[in-house]
């Protein structure tokens, strides 16, 4: 990739910061912007700054001035909130980089999405991203962050500003503050019952994986017109277990197996009214909600082909060397016992 200067907004999560390092390590110059202070960031030479996407025009078009680049990772990821919130940080927040961006001249703006923006409750096994949005989600994150790709994608626009949006699923690894400790922590505390019959496939995504994904995007704005203003899933391409996967996850972290199995019409039943009782305030959020149980008891893989041909990506790592860099190797039994 040019050596230069690149923005990463939202560097103080798991992505931004992974695309942070892989830019310095690469003897880039890197603004970060979070919401947070971020001081192991800083010693590793990311110049931070604290400021509201949203809220703060001029600051942001002048961070963003003489960049090469901005990778917008900065999101808010809840599976419950109100939806305005995750308007304002989403939707006006992605609005405010496209726009710091056209002022500030800077030519390339990769967007980190979601798979979940196409989500509609249904199984997607190995759809590509011809599959369209649904008229409706489930939850306030995957509405929110259709609407933000949406306006990313319609903003390329030809010797001006190259755009493209990145759909990583399920992102996990070493560092990983979000996803692994969320699982975990449901699972010690008895809420992670197995949902429906167990058998729905997924596909994840190794953060290491991810952060190349992200530099080869950033690159193929500048080399391929074929990538500009288009979507491309981001996966491992190895379709496993969801269930076997996270027993796995459990095991490796010393968690007892999960036990207990929710029927899944009982689990949809139990979310309508888990969500209705959060509405009207008695409790500050829903023990399951629709896009949770989705979640848990679809088929949800996707197809990298188009990642493939026009991103040049492929995965390096295999799930199973995924699970070990994340976990370390299993231990094995000695020869002969």
């Amino acid at each position: 990739m040019k050596i230069g200067t690149y923005v990463v907004t939202g560097a103080g999560g798991f992505v931004g910061s992974a695309i942070c390092r892989a830019l310095l390590a690469a003897g880039c110059t890197v603004r970060g912007v979070a919401r947070g202070s971020y001081p192991e960031l800083e010693r590793q030479g990311v110049q931070m700054t604290r400021l509201d996407l949203s809220n703060s025009p001029r600051e942001l078009a002048a961070l963003f001035t003489g960049a090469e680049g901005v990778f917008h990772v900065a999101a808010k990821v809840e599976m419950w909130g109100e939806y305005n919130e995750f308007f304002r940080a989403n939707v006006l927040g992605t609005r405010a980089v496209i726009e710091a961006c056209r002022t500030a001249g800077v030519s390339k703006l990769v967007f980190t999405s979601s798979p979940s923006v196409i989500a509609d409750g249904s199984n997607l096994c190995g759809v590509d991203e011809s599959y369209p949005y649904p008229a409706t989600h489930m939850a306030a994150y995957p509405a929110t962050k259709a609407i933000a790709e949406r306006e990313v994608l319609a903003a390329n626009e030809t010797g001006r500003l190259y755009t493209l949006s990145l759909r990583p699923h399920l992102i996990f690894g070493p560092g990983d503050n979000h996803f692994v400790p969320t699982i975990v922590a449901r699972a010690r505390s008895g809420r992670l019952p197995v949902i429906g019959a167990g058998k729905n496939l997924t596909d994840l995504t190794f953060i290491e994986d991810c952060t190349r994904a992200h530099l080869l995007a950033l690159d193929a704005l500048d080399m391929n017109p074929e990538s500009r203003g288009r979507a491309f899933f981001v996966t491992q391409g190895e379709p496993i277990p969801m269930w076997s996967w996270i027993g796995e996850v459990l095991e490796r972290s010393s968690v007892p197996a999960v036990s207990r199995s929710v029927p899944l019409l009982l689990a949809k039943g139990v979310a309508v009214l888990s969500e209705l009782i959060a509405k009207f305030g008695l409790v500050r959020e829903p023990r399951l909600t629709r896009f949770l149980v989705s979640q848990m008891s679809t088929d949800h893989y996707f197809s990298i082909k188009a990642a493939q041909r026009e991103l040049s990506f492929h995965p390096r790592y295999s799930m199973r060397e995924a699970m070990n860099l994340t976990f370390g190797a299993p231990n094995m039994p000695e020869a002969g016992l």
